[in-house]
């Protein structure tokens, strides 16, 4: 099967292990390796793409600075190393990046933050917000705050969860290994690279090997639980050995790699999961000049609506309907119902002297909703 065209995507999400990116004997990161890499990232930025990163390495580096031994980590001595190597991993990232004349944005996040809905929203409206100013966020698990029970504990099926969250048509896992081989290639020389996979079926699943190297906490079971989120999403995702200089330049030329293929896309994927896998909570009923604007593709401003009904929380699913009361749609509303109440009938503008305090101009985003029809 033909492979993507890596120059058809959009918006390009960018995992990077910390056996890549961190030297740990000298205790920094690999400078040279990191430039190459931010030129490719500077190429897809530069033709117009969007792209996030997200990167380990906050443990791994700042273990090495604090001179910890080799082996596990306590909890506290894993929080302590990432609260030093945060630094020096943001600003790694932010000066090689300006090179390019690229802003980079760091967000932390935890388990938590990309599986309870109010705080996805969150997380999700800063990425587009960066994004739409042209920065590249970089993204990495809060490990200072997160303990065993509410971490990811890899960063593959962390990025799989950004790039849905970003709504990415693209996730690139970078690693120290080509791809998927139809057994571990360093116990089988007669391993083979697998380059297309077209759904990930058990199969698929039984060729996953175990751990990876000692200061990465992935391996390619995660990978393949990486892209079946993904996938799932609507989001194709391709793994590629990050070892070598231009890792993403080397996947555009047809290098070794193995792409993992979605038949959905992002848009689609969204959709299906606000309409068919969340329960309403409540209804908002708009007038007809707001149903006109929805079904041109524009987000639901507080002014169009005229009825609030139910007892929701900010990113809830609602219903929405014209005021003859046909179901227009569906989404994730940005107020809780006391404050959706509040603002119904009330202009954009008048949101901070309503509520006391500024907030979102949208009821509902045309991203966070799904139309009947669509």
């Amino acid at each position: 099967m033909r492979v993507p065209d890596l120059h058809s995507f959009r918006r390009i999400v960018v995992k990077v292990g910390s056996s890549l990116l961190v030297d740990r004997a000298k205790g920094a990161l690999k400078g040279d390796w990191l430039t190459a890499l931010v030129d490719d990232i500077a190429g897809l930025h530069g033709r117009g793409a969007d792209v996030v990163v997200v990167s380990s390495g906050a443990i791994a580096l700042g273990r090495t600075m604090l001179a910890f031994p080799k082996g596990p980590l306590k909890l506290e001595d894993s929080q302590a190393a990432a609260a030093i190597g945060q630094i020096g991993l943001a600003r790694g990232w932010a000066e090689t990046l300006s090179a390019h004349a690229i802003t980079a944005g760091q967000i932390l996040v935890t388990l938590g933050d990309t599986e309870e809905r109010r705080r996805y929203l969150n997380a999700r409206a800063t990425i587009g917000r960066l994004l739409a100013l042209r920065a590249v966020p970089v993204v990495n698990e809060n490990d200072t705050v997160a303990t065993s029970e509410i971490r990811y504990g890899d960063n593959d099926r962390l990025a799989a969860r950004v790039a849905t969250m970003a709504s990415a048509d693209l996730l690139i896992l970078l690693s120290d290994i080509e791809g998927l081989y139809t057994t571990p290639p360093k116990d089988d020389p007669d391993a083979r690279l697998i380059p297309v996979v077209e759904r990930i079926t058990p199969a698929i699943e039984a060729m996953a090997g175990g751990a990876g190297s000692e200061l990465s906490r992935g391996g390619m079971r995660t990978k393949i639980e990486a892209g079946r989120i993904a996938t799932t999403s609507g989001t194709h995702m391709v793994i590629a050995d990050g070892r070598v200089p231009h890792p993403i330049r080397r996947i555009a030329e047809g290098g070794p790699c193995t792409w993992f293929l979605t038949p959905s896309n992002p848009v689609a994927a969204r959709k299906i999961w606000i309409t068919g896998s969340l329960e309403p909570k409540g209804t908002l009923t708009v007038d007809a000049g707001a149903a006109r604007a929805l079904g041109q593709g524009k987000s639901l401003l507080p002014a169009g609506v005229t009825r609030v009904e139910g007892q929701f929380s900010r990113g809830d699913c609602v219903v929405i309907r014209d005021e003859a009361g046909a179901e227009l749609g569906r989404g994730l509303v940005a107020y809780d119902a006391l404050d959706a109440e509040r603002l119904r009938g009330r202009r954009s503008a008048d949101i901070e002297s309503v509520l006391g305090a500024p907030g979102r101009a949208e009821m509902i985003h045309r991203d966070d909703m799904a139309l009947a029809g669509d």
